[in-house]
């Protein structure tokens, strides 16, 4: 696995249990899942004589981010080795124009959007948004079409004098419009490379200040046909995009009734961590048996609802005092720490919690991240 983040350190965890021996690409030895993997060499990604190297001898290479070089992974592929997700699919969540792109040919409903070269030009896009007046048409988001996640490289802009930031990155940005969205959805698939394919149940996604804070499993009072939707989809994205691996499809939920793809991700994803806890197969064990070629497991939840909330990182370095009370207070909780120093906002690890009553499950999740953040002191 190149990347040595908190989804490669619980990826190589859903992997011990079948033996499946598991190399890691890191940039430093303190990262998440150097501490605990055996073979770790440090090197960087972006180097192809380093990905060479590290690659000979496995028997595929799979990713826990998509910022390797797409030439570097056709390079592995012609040098023989299996890179799963392929190049040609992982392009569609490394560029969010090509994603767009590919979307747009095969149907997919997306929010209106074009590739916009500097701030004039987004003014002209907001005036199509706006009938032709383009204070209508504002805000507009804008985003660079590589590099960004956790709401790093986007910008909601209400002029086009606010609108030059973005350009100052150097890379193409793309100018898409404000929908007006309910709420955010997240449909999770994983795909085999032989086609087999299996659907999580559609999920409610809570973002504070561009960040996942919470998830809720299934998405709740959402339509059955809807979630159907959401979940077909998905599968069809993969099937069109080649998808190998897990795929989580950000969506909105509009007021109106639609879905609309926000983002792509071909990794394990923040949005499918409840499945740790809450599915009989989590998304990282069916991603090491996807990228194997193994059959898939069963996505179904064990309980009524699964509940997942992000703690981040506060004024509260010594997190293990705090798990006495968490765990004293919650036998059920489940915590999942990432083995990293605690840094304002930065995420250390997630809680789960499940359960037959929506509320309570949302409120003993909430007090355990809350709690160990430092926010919540009783």
């Amino acid at each position: 696995m190149v990347g040595g983040g908190q989804l490669a350190r619980m990826t190589h965890e859903a992997g011990i249990p079948l033996g499946i021996r598991f190399k890691l690409l890191s940039d430093t030895p303190q990262d998440s899942a150097a501490q605990v993997v055996g073979d770790v060499v440090i090197g960087d990604y972006r180097d192809l004589d380093t990905l060479r190297a590290f690659a000979r001898g496995c028997d595929v290479i799979t990713f826990d981010h998509e910022h390797v070089p797409t030439e570097h992974l056709r390079a592995l592929e012609a040098d023989g080795i299996p890179v799963r997700p392929g190049p040609d699919a992982l392009v569609h969540a490394q560029d969010k124009g090509v994603m767009r792109a590919k979307l747009d040919a095969i149907g997919v409903p997306c929010p209106r959007h074009r590739i916009v070269s500097d701030p004039a030009d987004v003014e002209r896009f907001a005036a199509e948004l706006g009938g032709g007046k383009a204070p209508d048409g504002f805000p507009v988001i804008l985003k660079t079409v590589r590099g960004g996640y956790d709401g790093k490289g986007v910008w909601v802009v209400r002029s086009s004098k606010e609108a030059a930031e973005p350009f100052h990155a150097g890379v193409p940005v793309l100018a898409e419009e404000k929908v007006d969205f309910v709420r955010e959805l997240a449909a999770n698939i994983v795909r085999s490379p032989h086609g087999q394919a299996v659907a999580y149940p559609v999920v409610e996604s809570i973002q504070v200040d561009g960040v996942c804070d919470t998830v809720i499993a299934p998405a709740p009072g959402l339509d059955e046909e809807l979630a159907g939707q959401a979940q077909q989809l998905a599968l069809r994205i993969a099937q069109e995009l080649g998808v190998v691996g897990h795929l989580a499809v950000e969506l909105f939920e509009t007021a109106d009734g639609r879905i609309l793809v926000n983002e792509l991700a071909m990794r394990p994803h923040n949005s499918g961590h409840w499945t740790q806890d809450g599915a009989i197969t989590s998304q990282f064990a069916n991603h090491v048996r996807a990228v194997l070629d193994l059959p898939l497991g069963d996505p179904r939840p064990r309980a009524r609802w699964t509940v997942m909330a992000n703690v981040l990182g506060g004024d509260y370095p010594d997190m293990y005092y705090a798990y006495l009370h968490c765990m004293a207070r919650d036998p059920q909780l489940k915590i999942h720490m990432y083995g990293k120093d605690v840094k304002p906002g930065r995420k250390v690890g997630h809680v789960n919690t499940y359960g037959d009553d929506l509320a309570d499950v949302r409120e003993r999740a909430a007090h355990a991240a809350g709690y160990l953040r430092g926010t919540i002191t009783e």
